[in-house]
């Protein structure tokens, strides 16, 4: 029996209009692991040409997230999957577990969110403190005023934040919960303040492939909540969303963009990852449907009158490429032509041949939407000998304007500039 693999260039699989070829689902879904193994001494990611990279922070523990503080501290949500209560036995946990470990993502949760501070400048964090301990599977966060939110897997936590502070030891208190089962599937939750910070928005993923474990079980879940501050209610903002993680404002109309990672267990060259403006009340076709109306057969029952309003993304990033970081630019360190457009951090395939993503890229944005072809910022994430040496995941601009990339599997922060 021939093995599945890709039969479109991944290059396909990006852009306004992605190729779709015909599902091609396999008894025995594609695994092609990247084992995961440590940078070697001295040893970083490859920059793009007019780029340099170098390490901002190392010996970190499992670094997921990254948020910016106005007065430019980093903080860095050292954090994994919750652990799982016990369960039947399935082939398909089984695999997963296989995956998950091979591929660096299966390692206790730290459960805490670390400050690193470059005080004088020079692209290098030279101190570092526990900021926030005892979370749990901490992701997001934003801060409103002189209050600091972390999103748990299961909750939304306020906690009181004063600038220079390098450590919060004062209890959180819970503003919101979020949907986290059992079981509790695709655990990372983000959020973002809105404008006027009034509103949080959170990310939650879902909890399954495409539905498999009943709808019931996706109550709020491949979706987008707002949660008013002032009331705590939350209600559903956007729904239809696989498995939604970065969460960013355009810089110049004021949308909130979102990175998705699409369905499996259909092939090499389906679902692409994609980015797209998230509008209020908007359905996005997951389950039943992908990239618009094409509709996935496996789901039952079919919703058609979802399937007939599902919006087609703006903006495809390959297939199983685990596009999870986003982060517009909205600074002038890299020159007018990468102003308003798109970093996102591509933490790679586990389930593609030949691989796809393990990789940074940049999308360009004229008028508020994608203009181009996707560039590489930031790769050499897959060694000579074939292994996962680092794996970027959250993406930042720090407040020089520099590039900063949390890379889970090195245990690493890299920084990128333009080269001298």
């Amino acid at each position: 029996m021939s093995r599945e693999e890709a039969t479109v260039p991944v290059g396909e699989g990006y852009g306004a209009n992605p190729t779709l070829p015909e599902p091609n689902a396999t008894l025995i879904p594609t695994v092609n692991i990247a084992p995961a193994s440590p940078w070697p001494e001295g040893m970083t990611p490859t920059p793009a040409p007019g780029f340099a990279v170098n390490e901002y922070a190392g010996d970190l523990d499992h670094p997921r997230w990254l948020h910016v503080l106005p007065n430019g501290d980093v903080l860095v949500a050292e954090s994994a999957s919750p652990p799982k209560p016990e369960e039947e036995f399935s082939f398909r946990g089984w695999i997963t577990g296989l995956i998950m470990g091979q591929a660096g993502a299966e390692t206790p949760s730290a459960n805490r969110i670390t400050l690193l501070r470059d005080a004088d400048g020079d692209g290098i964090a030279e101190t570092r403190s526990a900021f926030i301990q005892g979370l749990n599977s901490p992701f997001g966060m934003a801060l409103v005023g002189d209050k600091l939110y972390v999103a748990n897997t299961d909750a939304i936590m306020a906690f009181p934040y004063t600038e220079g502070a390098t450590e919060i030891t004062a209890p959180g208190e819970k503003i919101a919960d979020l949907p986290a089962g059992p079981p509790n599937n695709h655990w990372t939750r983000d959020i973002i303040a809105g404008r006027d910070g009034t509103k949080l928005y959170a990310t939650v993923c879902s909890n399954s492939n495409v539905g498999e474990n009943g709808m019931e079980a996706e109550e709020n879940r491949a979706a987008v909540l707002e949660i008013d501050l002032a009331t705590r209610q939350t209600r559903l903002f956007a729904s239809g969303l696989r498995n939604p993680n970065g969460l960013a404002w355009h810089p110049d109309t004021g949308a909130l963009w979102v990175a998705v990672n699409e369905r499996d267990e259909i092939g090499s060259d389906l679902v692409p990852d994609y980015m797209t403006s998230v509008r209020d009340g908007g359905f996005y076709g997951w389950p039943y449907s992908y990239f618009g109306q094409h509709v996935d057969t496996r789901v039952e029952p079919q919703r058609p009158d979802l399937v007939e309003r599902a919006i087609v993304p703006d903006y495809a990033l390959g297939a199983h490429t685990a596009s999870l970081g986003l982060t517009f630019n909205e600074a002038d360190l890299f020159g007018p032509e990468f102003r308003g457009g798109a970093f996102v951090g591509q933490h790679g395939s586990w389930n593609r041949r030949p691989r796809s993503g393990y990789k940074v890229i940049f999308v360009p944005f004229q008028n508020g939407k994608p203009s181009g072809p996707p560039r590489d910022i930031l790769t050499g994430f897959i060694s000579a000998d074939d292994k996962a040496l680092g794996r970027p995941v959250g993406v930042a601009i720090d407040r020089q304007g520099a590039l900063l990339v949390a890379d889970d599997v090195g245990n690493k922060v890299w920084r990128v500039v333009p080269a001298q």
